[in-house]
């Protein structure tokens, strides 16, 4: 009994950390989704943009730049990123998978290179999560009261292009690129500019997690592509992904529950090494799970016929 008590109380009390840390995270989970769903692009780009985001924001931060265009250079960073990426499987035929790794490689260099270090400290330095009036600055509230606000606002945005014309050609690509084609859509187009778009959300990401953890850091990307992609399973399985508005939904309740799931392990006394090993054994059950419901169908017919 005093375990769950304990367990609980540790769990509550760091709840308000988890939830800014998350609706941060879910604009990487973003970037994930959108090739993923949008174009049917499985896409690893995310793992490279996320640091580059914030190497970006970082440098420009620790040169005294504000933290909004700090935040929108690095924005576009990682919408290049994404297009080269892109690019790469469409001009060269390589397999998106292959893309997305050689980009992740490629970054990891480049980030060196913009920040001349391997981490980089912004401490001190004024954020956008400063801005929120009647809270004060660096406590979790003023960080979940941000990063959701920034949220609906990308939410809203997104739901309205992809109802537009060419958020529709992003779709139809995704769907059927050759009927698409035949549509007179520029595949490439809206290829490039959908996997850029993914890219430019996870370096957003990036940019408020050097601004909420206050340095910038060439390993900050590490792991975050399964973290994220766990964070998609959960939220498609509890909003569905059957419409545009529950697509775009799935990336921000998903991450708000899998990092509340995160928190709960470590407050029942998980090592944290061991996070990895569940997340991984966790994403691969739901994977796993269409496949075997569908292979038990026709086993259970085959018994239902028989009795």
């Amino acid at each position: 009994m005093d375990f769950l008590q304990n367990t609980l109380a540790s769990f509550i009390a760091l709840v308000p950390v988890t939830l800014a840390q998350s609706l941060i995270l879910a604009f990487v989970v973003l970037g994930i989704m959108i090739p993923f769903r949008m174009l049917s692009f499985p896409d690893l780009t995310s793992e490279g943009a996320f640091p580059l985001g914030g190497c970006v924001c970082g440098v420009l931060m620790a040169a005294g730049m504000a933290p909004l265009p700090a935040i929108l250079i690095a924005l576009i960073a990682g919408f290049v990123a994404g297009c080269c990426t892109a690019f790469i499987h469409l001009r060269f035929r390589i397999h998106t998978l292959l893309a997305g790794i050689l980009m992740m490689t490629m970054l990891y260099s480049i980030n060196l290179r913009i920040m001349g270090r391997s981490n980089l400290s912004v401490f001190g330095s004024t954020t956008v999560f400063d801005w929120v009036p009647f809270l004060q600055p660096g406590f979790p509230a003023s960080k979940i009261v941000m990063a959701g606000t920034i949220g609906l606002l990308v939410f809203v945005l997104l739901l309205y292009f992809f109802r537009t014309e060419k958020g529709t050609a992003v779709r139809a690509v995704g769907a059927n690129p050759d009927m698409a084609e035949a549509q007179g859509i520029n595949v490439w187009l809206a290829t490039i500019g959908g996997v850029g778009l993914a890219g430019a959300f996870s370096a957003v990401g990036g940019a408020l997690m050097v601004q909420s953890q206050g340095f910038a850091d060439v390993n900050m990307g590490l792991g975050i592509l399964i973290n994220g992609l766990a964070a998609l399973m959960i939220g498609e399985a509890i909003v569905g992904k059957q419409s545009v508005p529950r697509q775009l939904a799935a990336p921000f309740v998903g991450a708000i529950v899998y990092y509340q799931l995160v928190s709960f392990c470590l407050a029942a006394g998980m090592p944290p090494p061991d996070l990895k090993l569940a997340t991984g054994l966790f994403v691969l059950a739901m994977l796993a799970l269409p496949s075997l419901k569908r292979s038990r169908g026709p086993a259970a017919a085959r018994e239902t016929v028989r009795e």
